[in-house]
């Protein structure tokens, strides 16, 4: 049938093929599960994916639209889908959620019908060019674990799921036509000429596949294995190495002895799987292993069960890990808000085997007593994304997260804490020593199941290894000198937070030697504030701002990370009191504060950076350096402004549809800010046990504590018109404060908001109401 045709013919049948249990019940209140639209973020710059993984699962497998971008647009498809493609050109079993790059996209699978099976991608415009296919966003179905569509050029039903460690495809092909798997080692996401070191393929048998692939890419010198189970025999296969262009023909047809091996290897290898007519559908489990294909196919064999087994298992996972939070709240915020929920549930990723094994910094094979985790976005997830982790997933964090970072820094060459690593291997990605943070926060919380010696003597090696990022010079002069590193100015205020951390928790384990050293590296700040600007700035060598200076400027590489002194001289959140005092006072960082939100961007073009996006005058929602900024007002006694700040940046930054995220997830944090702000609190400064107050988006929420305990958000009179707090009550009594305290929540209480139409300038005003400042607390 010519493709036209078939497309019309699919697109008929529709209605019946995504019928049945894959759509939502209707019900007046959906669960949790049902509120959830992965398809959020897929467009725009959101750079999520839709496809299935189980809660911080080892494989997200998920439809790739295009993998064949060049450097200027793979920024667009680091997730591997883009809503707006018309195509989709197979299904990879890893994806970053959110990233700003690129990278993974391994082992491609794509199911074709007919006679003919091309082996090369083709043209993302044009499906008949190769074995991409096109498809239609009516067919698609998305849920947490589910994802499904069907390829219109082949009239393939195609469906995913995924358990902890496997992903299972579901291919329902025309009866009357044969079946084939074209299966890609050659695709990557970013994927540049060279990527690919080397790749292998065996084929076990007639329905066992194993091999593995070695890439440059992001993380440099990658290893990935695979092993895949098939529900009907290979009768007929192709392993082509297209480098050379040479086929190798294996054995044909089943029945010819499970003995038999056929092996491909080299640098561009790609598999045809023929299968003749199939009477029901083909089921395809994947394991993935960083260490061999023994610890895939191991991983293969821990999680037993078919497609429907599967689903159903990673189903309950994903109820009972987003019941953790009760949300009542107008339908669109309420998707948003278990969608954000669900983002912030997907990493960091399990990257360790069933058996304990995984690949860390040193390239090395290593073992350990629990699930060994990575995907770590540190310089994004500090903020937000980890401490709500504290709250809905301790376990994860005293389990898997800390003895995940603590391990990797026992692995590390340089013997230092990961800074942006995946799949166990370093990229070197940001700024700063932001696993300091995550640790110490975590141990102030009172999570436990770790050394905490070994993880100070772990934060103190990172904070003083002084070739990563010029920390021989910050430690010496007090700051990081432009003319020596760049972005100087954004890495020694974020060192000084990260100290402040450090000196937090040695000062809670009585190391006070060590306290004492790191409180003062917390003021270093002060050594890139220039008074007469009231702006951070870089400094040079010689004790000099460098000039010529614009607040304005934001260039890779400059004085700044992904900014400008805007976004960046607020970034003291250790001591906020100190910075506004040198700023000139309350008043003087109020105004400082309205003049960045009012800012009039018309003459500005920010169209080179990629990462800026989500503009309210120079507060720049879609990166994670503002992301504090308007709970900032809290501490110069303003409360009523953070609140209209805050209605301000969720209606415009925020919506359930696809282009509902105004930047990149980065890995949750874009998510886990709108999880907070929606509670009516925010962490502004991990570490510190206390979060500011903003102002609530829902009507009622409750967060289901670890200690049995539940702590409940209520926002009474609270509608478009009543947008400010009136007041506020915790437990029914008067509450006068801009921040409640960790313990207040674990103490399971209810926090009170009465909204109203114009703010209470007087609430929460005083200064003894304000969060936490470093200067303004007593040690």
């Amino acid at each position: 049938m010519p493709k036209l045709l078939r497309i019309a013919a699919v697109l008929a049948t529709v209605p019946a093929l995504v019928s049945g249990p894959a759509l939502l019940s209707a019900k007046s209140e959906p669960t949790p599960y049902d509120s959830v639209d992965p398809m959020i973020g897929t467009g725009g710059e959101g750079h999520t994916f839709p496809g299935a993984v189980a809660p911080f699962g080892m494989v997200q497998l998920s439809p790739d639209t295009d993998t064949t971008c060049t450097i200027r647009d793979c920024y667009g498809h680091a997730a591997g889908y883009r809503y707006e493609d018309p195509t989709i050109q197979g299904f990879s079993h890893t994806h970053f959620s959110g990233a700003g790059h690129s990278d993974l996209g391994d082992f491609l699978v794509m199911p074709v019908s007919g006679d003919a099976v091309p082996l090369e991608p083709g043209s993302a415009t044009d499906s008949a060019s190769g074995y991409r296919s096109r498809y239609s966003h009516a067919t698609e179905v998305a849920q947490p674990g589910y994802y499904a569509v069907t390829l219109a050029d082949y009239g393939v039903r195609a469906e995913m799921t995924a358990g902890t460690r496997i992903g299972v495809h579901r291919y329902t092909f025309p009866a009357d036509k044969a079946a084939h798997l074209v299966f890609d080692l050659r695709t990557s996401l970013y994927n540049y000429p060279g990527k690919v070191l080397w790749s292998s393929i065996r084929l076990r048998g007639d329905r066992t596949i194993t091999g593995c692939r070695q890439t440059r890419g992001w993380a440099p010198d990658r290893v990935l294995c695979f092993a895949m189970q098939l529900s009907a025999p290979v009768a007929g296969h192709a392993f082509v190495d297209t480098e050379k262009s040479v086929a190798y023909r294996g054995f044909q047809g089943p029945g010819r002895g499970t003995d038999k091996v056929a092996y491909k290897q080299g640098r561009a290898i790609v598999a045809r799987l023929d299968f003749g007519q199939l009477p029901r559908p083909l089921e395809v489990k994947v394991a993935i292993s960083s260490v061999d294909e023994a610890g895939a196919l191991a991983n293969l064999a821990s999680e037993p069960g078919d497609f429907d087994a599967i689903r159903a298992k990673t189903r309950a996972e994903w109820q009972k890990a987003l019941g953790a939070v009760e949300i009542e709240a107008p339908e669109g915020m309420r998707t948003s808000l278990y969608t954000a929920l669900y983002h912030s549930l997907l990493a960091p990723s399990i990257a360790g085997d069933v058996d304990g094994r995984y690949r860390g910094a040193d390239n090395q094979v290593h073992t350990v007593d629990f699930p060994f985790r990575s995907t770590f976005s540190l310089w994004d997830t500090f903020r937000a994304e980890q401490p709500l982790l504290t709250l809905i997933q301790p376990e994860k964090v005293n389990s898997d997260i800390v003895r995940s970072l603590l391990a990797s820094q026992q692995d590390s060459p340089f013997g230092i804490l990961p800074v942006w690593q995946f799949q166990g291997r370093e990229t070197w990605t940001m700024i700063g020593y932001h696993a300091v943070p995550i640790i110490a926060d975590a141990y102030l919380k009172g999570i436990k199941g770790f050394d905490a010696d070994k993880a100070l003597d772990a934060m103190v090696a990172s904070a003083t290894y002084g070739p990563y990022g010029d920390l021989a010079d910050y430690m010496k002069l007090g700051y990081v000198p432009i003319d020596k590193e760049p972005e100087a100015a954004s890495k020694t205020v974020e060192y000084a937070y990260d100290d402040w951390t450090i000196a937090r928790m040695a000062d809670a384990m009585g190391r006070k030697d060590i306290a004492a050293r790191f409180y003062k590296r917390a003021g270093y700040w002060r050594n890139t504030f220039d008074p007469k600007t009231g702006f951070v700035r870089a400094r040079k060598s010689d004790g000099q701002f460098r000039t010529p200076f614009d607040p304005t400027a934001i260039n890779y590489g400059s004085d700044y990370t992904e900014g400008n002194a805007w976004q960046y001289s607020w970034f003291v959140p250790q001591d906020q009191a100190a910075l506004f005092k040198a700023m000139g006072g309350d008043k003087a960082a109020i105004a400082k504060l309205d003049a960045m939100f009012d800012f009039d961007n018309s003459k500005l073009d920010y169209s080179h950076a990629e990462d800026i996006a989500g503009l309210i005058g120079q507060y720049i929602h879609g990166n994670e350096p503002s992301h504090h900024v308007a709970y900032l007002y809290d501490y110069a006694g303003a409360p009523w402004k953070t609140q209209g700040r805050l209605k301000q940046i969720v209606e415009s930054q925020y919506k359930p549809t696809p282009d509902g995220l105004s930047g990149n997830d980065d890995l949750g944090q874009m998510s886990a800010w709108l999880v907070f702000t929606s509670l009516g609190f925010y962490p502004v400064t991990p570490g510190s046990l206390q979060y500011a107050i903003g102002r609530p988006f829902v009507d009622r929420a409750t967060i289901h504590l670890p200690n049995g305990k539940a702590f409940t958000v209520i926002a009474d009179n609270m509608d478009d018109a009543h947008p400010f707090v009136g007041s506020v009550t915790l437990d029914g009594k008067p509450f006068a404060r801009s921040y409640v305290t960790q313990g207040e929540i674990m103490a399971g209480s209810t926090l009170r908001f009465t909204m109203q139409a114009r703010p209470n300038k007087r609430w929460a005003s005083g200064r003894s109401a304000r969060p936490y400042s470093m200067s303004a607390a007593e040690r």
